[in-house]
């Protein structure tokens, strides 16, 4: 099962609009359970650097399965995931990937954000997840 453009779509409108109530630009990927993409928005003024980092965050949400924060809290020295971000063209680790789950539970895809501060960024990546839900 796999995440529609529709609900991406809806993902990425309720972001934007918790974006907009913080008062920060954000760049908004949305992919596939495959991990591919399949919706971005970059709020006009968002930073360019950003752009490839909310895509690995959604990618790296979906691949693990979890999000982005936990994964960063594993990869610590002495972790048990340590270097993990170096594996699949590269990982991020930080806060603002988040798995999307269907009503059965099955993971249908993932929404990276990117930014901001990794408290906005996870922020608006939930926003984005409960338009979906």
């Amino acid at each position: 099962m796999n995440i529609t453009l529709d609900q991406a779509k809806n993902a990425i409108k309720a972001a934007m609009a918790k974006a907009d109530e913080l008062g920060v630009k954000m760049n908004i990927a949305v992919v596939d359970s495959g991990a591919n993409l399949t919706a971005f928005a970059r709020m006009d003024g968002a930073w360019l650097g950003s752009v490839d980092i909310s895509i690995k965050k959604a990618r790296t949400a979906r691949f693990f399965d979890m999000n982005t924060g936990e994964i960063g809290n594993l990869s610590q020295p002495g972790g048990s995931l340590y270097n993990i971000e170096h594996s699949n063209n590269g990982l991020i680790t930080f806060p603002g990937g988040i798995p999307i789950r269907a009503g059965s539970g099955e993971i249908i895809g993932a929404i990276g954000v990117s930014g901001s501060t990794v408290e906005d960024d996870h922020a608006v990546a939930e926003a984005g997840i409960k338009a979906i839900s």
